[in-house]
């Protein structure tokens, strides 16, 4: 019952985030629209900034995880490979949901590090199929240098060039962008690897 009330905190606050923006909505609004006393929202969160953190976290994890739920459904040996698969399911995603994008916003790396909202979050790092640790599985095997500054310059690049891409078609309509942006990432696998 009480994990009903969180959840229905986070999905109505995950709404009116989306239709009206953090800054216009309030506190009372959220515990309104989702049936509860005030006095539950605070048991919960210490305010709106933090229940909005633990959604892009949630939100960014969940993209991250259905990626990796894919990709072992597929054979795929080579490392680069795997890292773009993965990457282009959560572009392929993002650009569908432009509403999730705008309110992931940057912050797409926090479904991988961002460990205080993690321990809150379901679908953490403590989940072995999650993409955190099929990095650092597969980094290992591969040879790569730097596993977790790969990682993140990957998840930011991709992050911030697709807010952009998809959004506002600058430099390019994301169609036209994936190639320039795997062959990076390809290129920066390949330049932080023994091999």
């Amino acid at each position: 019952m009480e994990k009903d009330k969180e959840n229905r905190l986070l999905d109505t606050a995950f709404k009116l985030f989306t239709e009206k923006g953090i800054t216009d909505t309030s506190i009372q609004e959220i515990v309104d629209n989702a049936n509860v006393a005030k006095g539950t929202f605070y048991i919960y969160f210490k305010d709106k900034y933090e229940i909005r953190d633990i959604l892009i976290s949630r939100k960014a994890t969940k993209l991250f995880n259905e990626a990796v739920e894919l990709l072992n459904k597929n054979y795929i040996e080579n490392f680069a490979d795997q890292v773009i698969f993965v990457i282009n399911y959560v572009i392929d995603e993002l650009n569908k949901t432009p509403t999730l994008l705008k309110f992931i916003s940057k912050n797409l790396s926090w479904g991988i590090y961002n460990q205080t909202v993690h321990k809150l979050c379901e679908d953490s790092e403590n989940n072995p199929n999650g993409f955190y640790q099929l990095f650092l599985k597969s980094a290992k095997e591969y040879g790569l240098k730097n596993t977790e500054i790969t990682l993140f310059m990957i998840v930011e690049l991709v992050s911030s060039t697709c807010y952009h891409s998809i959004l506002y078609k600058k430099p390019l309509p994301i169609k036209e962008f994936k190639p320039y942006l795997y062959d990076t990432i390809r290129g920066f696998i390949k330049s932080n690897s023994n091999n």
